[in-house]
């Protein structure tokens, strides 16, 4: 699980931003104060999931809500069959040394590739007419014309309010929260930044040091409207520079509701946790994970960049100790709940190698098995050669960028692992985002 650094624009686009669902800095945190950064076998796919290749028709998609003027995704300008050759086409040509090893792509069924976002990340923009709106400014094809054009206008704001990749709830969320916002503040002199949703949280990003009270954000009305839509907690996070990170480490309050949540497989979340949008392809990678792993009773698997805790509990669920790291201090108080009784660590892998070394070195070499799951720039750097003086008898990691998994497993292979397997999974359907779990041996 992954949370990092992110524009306003990489928030609201897929092409440019792959895990974009999520939301975090690559240093800089949560509501608890925390460090955050930045969810069966490929061939044999699981329940509700296909695999082995591009399906579905060929033509161009017309979809309720989606704004010609958006080039955030792919959804308004491909079909699905169109997308999906995309991102084997990149998969491929970035892994092309291991390509006998590519497994086919494993993506969702069609019903299950449209109202699939429940956790976004957009601009907030006053309409003199509308008032409030949520989407992004922009997009880089927008800028590169500005460049060439030598003009220096405003972007276009782009509202994303009925984007058909938005889930029901995400959709009803934006627009209540823009009625009750634009009753509060009709004249629009609230410096609301962005709004981000994660599952049943929601936070209001406000470029000010200063808190504008209840009154101004129309609080009462908020709240009733977000329970009314399924919402569980809104946040006030007061950020005076937020854009190029959306958290900062303080300024944080909770203006209604619970501090956490819990997903539909009981796993509890914050504000800020990044979470794959599509439960049942994450599900499915762990237990291709899980399948080449085959953590038993008496292994040690080291669990880096765990987030909330997804895989810890399933490591500790086939008997094996489980050691979580992660920079999020909010990833970390979830993962504690999800994954009861494993030992945790805050802070980057690389830094932690001293405690990760000796506690693998409890078990021996036989029973040493890595999983990581890192950002989209990969391992940092000296944690490959930290991790290969482990000794570990296998490992996986879930990359997010076809281009830093193919760095990291020349790395790998020159430290003297193999690469047993490549599996894509199609996390992020109808955008160029394409992601890769490498099955690693020694």
């Amino acid at each position: 699980m992954r949370t990092r650094t992110m524009t306003a624009y990489e928030a609201a686009s897929d092409t440019q931003a792959e895990c974009a669902c999520g939301a975090g800095n690559a240093d800089g945190t949560g509501p608890s104060g925390s460090t955050s950064r930045d969810f069966r076998d490929a061939a044999g796919g699981g329940a509700g999931m296909s695999s082995g290749g591009p399906s579905g028709d060929a033509r161009p998609p017309s979809f309720e809500g989606c704004d010609p003027a958006c080039l955030g995704c792919l959804a308004g300008r491909l079909s699905s069959a169109a997308s999906e050759e995309r991102k084997v086409a990149r998969a491929r040509r970035a892994l092309a040394p291991w390509a006998e090893r590519l497994a086919p792509l494993v993506t969702a069924p069609p019903e299950r590739q449209l109202a699939y976002r429940d956790r976004v990340a957009l601009a907030a923009h006053h309409d003199p007419a509308a008032g409030w709106r949520f989407g992004m400014e922009g997009t880089a094809d927008r800028r590169a014309a500005h460049r060439r054009d030598g003009a220096s206008r405003p972007r276009p704001f782009v509202s994303l309010m009925d984007c058909p990749l938005h889930s029901l709830r995400v959709k009803a969320v934006l627009r209540l929260l823009g009625d009750a916002l634009s009753a509060a503040d009709p004249g629009g002199a609230l410096p609301l930044a962005f709004v981000v949703l994660s599952g049943r949280q929601a936070t209001l990003i406000l470029k000010s040091a200063r808190d504008p009270g209840d009154a101004a954000l129309g609080l009462p009305r908020l709240r009733d409207s977000l329970a009314a839509a399924g919402g569980e907690g809104l946040w006030l996070h007061l950020h005076p520079a937020a854009g190029v990170r959306l958290f900062a480490r303080n300024g944080w309050r909770l203006l209604w509701g619970t501090p956490r949540s819990r997903d539909e497989r009981g796993l509890f979340y914050g504000p800020t946790a990044f979470a794959q949008l599509l439960p049942e392809l994450h599900d499915a990678s762990l237990a291709a994970a899980a399948d080449f792993l085959r953590p038993a009773p008496g292994d040690r698997v080291a669990d880096l960049y765990c987030g909330i805790g997804a895989s810890l509990a399933l490591w500790r669920a086939r008997g094996a100790e489980a050691l979580g790291v992660e920079t999020s201090r909010e990833a970390l108080d979830c993962a504690a709940r999800n994954a009861p009784g494993a030992p945790l660590l805050r802070g980057t892998c690389a830094a932690r190698l001293p405690q990760i070394r000796p506690w693998l070195d409890e078990a021996s070499p036989d029973r040493r098995l890595v999983y990581a799951n890192p950002p989209r720039s990969g391992l940092e750097p000296g944690l490959a050669e930290g991790l290969a003086a482990c000794r570990p008898r296998r490992a996986v990691y879930l990359a997010c960028s076809p281009g830093t998994l193919a760095r990291d497993l020349r790395l790998f292979e020159a430290l003297g692992f193999g690469v047993a397997r490549l599996l894509p999974y199609d996390f992020f359907p109808r955008t160029d985002a394409v992601e890769v779990l490498a099955l690693l041996e020694r």
